[in-house]
C-alpha cells in the first residue's frame, strides 16, 4: 500500500502526522527538493507539498514521472493561487482551451 507525504514549513504540516501522512518540515528550496527526492516512488504515491514551498520547486521537480503526483496545498500563510494555475494549464492541455477562467 502507497503511503502519503507532505512538505512544507513547519507550522503548515505539523498536524498531518496525526492522521497518518508523513510530515516533512522544512525551511527552503534546497532542503524541500532533497526531501522530495529521497521519497521511494514504490513507498510514497502522493506527496502534498505546501504553495509558499511549491512555488520554490515547481520548475526543479521533473513532472514526467507519474508516481509520486506532487500536489500543492495552501499552507498557514493562505492560497497563493498555485494549485489553480496548475489545474487551468492541465486543462487547457487536455481540451485544447481554457475553460476554467
Amino acid at each position: 500500500m502507497y503511503k502519503i507525504a507532505v512538505i512544507g514549513d513547519s507550522d503548515s504540516i505539523c498536524g498531518f502526522s496525526a492522521i497518518g501522512m508523513t510530515a516533512m518540515a522544512v525551511s527552503d528550496e534546497k532542503e524541500a527538493l532533497e526531501k522530495l527526492r529521497a521519497l521511494d516512488p514504490s513507498v510514497f504515491a502522493v506527496v502534498f507539498v505546501t504553495e509558499n514551498v511549491y512555488g520554490l520547486i515547481a520548475e526543479e521537480y521533473d513532472r514526467e514521472n507519474a508516481i509520486p503526483a506532487v500536489i500543492p496545498i495552501p499552507g498557514t500563510t493562505g492560497n497563493t493561487g498555485a494549485g489553480m494555475r496548475d489545474v487551468s494549464k492541465f486543462v487547457e492541455m487536455a481540451v485544447g482551451s481554457d475553460i476554467i477562467s
